[in-house]
């Protein structure tokens, strides 16, 4: 992971990191189970995506990169798998689609969160992908493969440099920046 943050600002990459491959459909379910919603987040931290690949948990390192398929964090939209994804240290997701509401938790975290055409099929589990989320380009660095992704708006990109919409509130106050809009 690069810091081209200024100060104040949280860093949003570019990411380059370990590839966690998952398939298409992740409910929030999977990536905390119901048996430790309610737990600290150190308890939360070892049990997420463990459902869906049991060495996430002990094996994720700060910068690492999620890539799926269409319609990851569907069903719940429980706001922890957001929170618990950010406190593994993942950079940010790469993913064919995201369920709306996992997708509004998690820029509300400060998670971003990259809908790319042909993620799914971008990278095996353990390659080396490299994401610009300011410019949308995601590039599997071990096969060499670079996508272009949709761009993301320019508030959700505030925001994620904030770190999320409390830091954003606090920032610019309740109305956002947008007076007189």
């Amino acid at each position: 992971m690069t810091n081209d943050a200024k100060d104040g600002e949280k860093d949003i990459g570019p990411f380059k990191g370990r590839a966690w491959k998952f398939g298409d459909n992740v409910p929030t379910d999977l990536i905390v189970p119901t048996s430790v919603v309610q737990s600290p987040m150190e308890i939360v931290l070892k049990h997420v995506m463990a459902e869906l690949n049991p060495d996430f948990p002990g094996s994720v390192k700060p910068g690492d990169i999620i890539v799926a398929g269409h319609h990851f964090g569907q069903s719940s939209g429980r706001a922890i798998a957001s929170k618990a994804i950010v406190a593994a240290g993942v950079g940010c997701i790469v993913a064919e689609s995201f369920a709306r509401t996992f997708l509004r938790n998690s820029y509300e975290v400060g998670l971003p969160l990259i809908e790319c055409p042909g993620a799914a099929e971008l990278a095996k589990d353990g390659d080396v992908v490299y994401v610009d989320v300011v410019k949308g380009v995601v590039r599997n660095e071990t096969s060499g493969v670079t996508l272009q992704a949709r761009p993301i708006e320019p508030f959700l990109l505030t925001m994620l440099k904030s770190g999320g919409i409390i830091p954003l509130v606090k920032k610019t106050g309740p109305d956002l920046g947008f007076k007189n809009v």
